[in-house]
């Protein structure tokens, strides 16, 4: 298997049927990364002060420059997966982008938890579930 294929970079009308309910799924991914990239700037390449104090408080330093590849992980990773562009490998770039945000939130908070009402991890873990669903189904496709 190689590693990339000349589809992985072709944006194709298949890739938007919504009766394929893996296009949905990996259309949901991506649009749910776009708001991320936004939240980390208050204005046009200004970084939000809280987001950087975040970063900071978790030992990610300089902060100013784990914000901006955040950004930058996010909104690439984003834009692939809405594209349906290296779809395996851009769910897999946000799963773990995820997946850092998961334990960065465990450390400032000093424990585990999980429920999102309490400012837990179940909506992250559920959004990496997601994204490695997105990332397996793309990988099935190259065995068809």
């Amino acid at each position: 298997m190689k590693l990339f294929y000349s589809n992985d970079f072709k944006i194709n009308v298949d890739k938007f049927n919504l009766a394929n309910t893996s296009n949905i799924l990996r259309i949901i991914c991506g649009l749910f990364l776009i708001p991320e990239v936004f939240g980390k700037f208050t204005g046009f390449m200004q970084l939000n002060p809280n987001i950087v104090n975040f970063f900071a408080n978790v030992g990610l330093n300089p902060p100013e420059f784990w914000v901006y590849l955040a950004a930058i992980g996010e909104l690439f990773c984003g834009l692939a997966l809405i594209f349906g562009i290296c779809t395996r490998y851009a769910a897999i770039g946000a799963a773990v982008i995820l997946f850092v945000a998961v334990i960065a939130l465990n450390i400032l908070r000093g424990h585990f938890a999980w429920t999102w009402s309490i400012g837990g991890d179940e909506y992250l873990v559920f959004w990496i579930i997601c994204c490695c669903i997105v990332a397996l189904n793309d990988f099935k496709t190259l065995k068809s």
